[in-house]
């Protein structure tokens, strides 16, 4: 049975941080931490260093406790990069992966803001994490999750692969999306659908051997063009579409726009042949 009533802050943070003093007051926490990290890794080159160049104060946000706004503020060190062919000078420390090199704050808060945005949506997640007393904006949000895509490795692709176009605004900014028939994820998102970037993204895919596609013919010259021995498959909707658009040409055409159908209580006599072959071609030259 638990009978301690105080709450160890240290447990939440990790070793190479001290808590030095904590002031409180109604709506927020800081929390004043002093770093004693001795080496970090340059985000340059990747290459541990041991140099430190100086100290500074950092204010992050972390997450609320208790639903009150939190604030550490970290002295924490500048690293020099050991690497004479690096081409950074000077870095702040992560701490193990706890900060981020320039964001203010926490990688656990960045993580749980972009978790709520995916969730709900950028404008959505600020307005909850305000309601939680965690200060972000939407625009924010846009910045935490555009980083962290642009951070994420590029993703395999197979030998088959389906392109369509799609509409960031409808009849204004337009994409190119291709996606892994083998693992039914998208695989890119391209700029434009002019087929200018979906060739570059096939000269570095030269694996592709099969592409499904729309009728666009700027997707046709582009695969033509960088893998001229791929095989290129119309896809199903628009073969749908195709065969249901002559379909309806050809009842447009056949069939009369009026069909009168006879009653028991109808006093006009029956259309005799010649007049509904002359019917027929009136609707012939005037249907829809």
């Amino acid at each position: 049975m638990c009978t301690e009533t105080s709450l160890d802050l240290r447990h939440f943070y990790p070793t190479d941080l001290e808590i030095a003093e904590i002031c409180q007051t109604d709506h927020e926490i800081q929390i004043k931490i002093i770093a004693h990290s001795k080496d970090c890794i340059c985000p340059k080159c990747g290459a541990i260093s041991t140099h430190r160049h100086g100290t500074y104060e950092r204010k992050v946000q972390d997450l609320p406790v208790l639903g009150k706004t939190t604030w550490l503020l970290i002295n924490a060190y500048e690293y020099q990069c050991d690497n004479p062919d690096c081409e950074v000078t000077t870095f702040s420390e992560t701490v193990n992966g706890f900060l981020s090199h320039y964001s203010r704050m926490t990688e656990r808060c960045a993580d749980f803001i972009c978790t709520l945005a995916m969730e709900t949506s950028c404008e959505g997640c600020s307005r909850i994490c305000k309601a939680m007393n965690l200060k972000v904006s939407g625009d924010t949000v846009i910045r935490l999750l555009t980083k962290r895509y642009t951070l994420q490795e590029a993703a395999k692709c197979g030998s088959v692969i389906g392109v369509d176009d799609f509409a960031f605004k409808k009849r204004h900014t337009y994409g190119t999306i291709i996606v892994d028939e083998a693992t039914h994820t998208p695989a890119a998102i391209l700029d434009g659908r002019d087929g200018s970037a979906f060739k570059e993204w096939l000269s570095h895919n030269k694996q592709v051997k099969a592409v499904t596609r729309d009728r666009s013919s700027a997707y046709a010259s582009a695969i033509q063009e960088i893998l001229p021995d791929a095989l290129q498959i119309a896809d199903r909707f628009h073969l749908h579409q195709n065969l249901l658009e002559v379909i309806r040409n050809t009842v447009n055409a056949v069939v009369p726009v009026n069909i009168k159908i006879p009653t028991g209580h109808s006093e006009d006599p029956p259309l005799s042949t010649e007049s509904m072959d002359e019917e027929r071609k009136k609707n012939v030259l005037h249907c829809g």
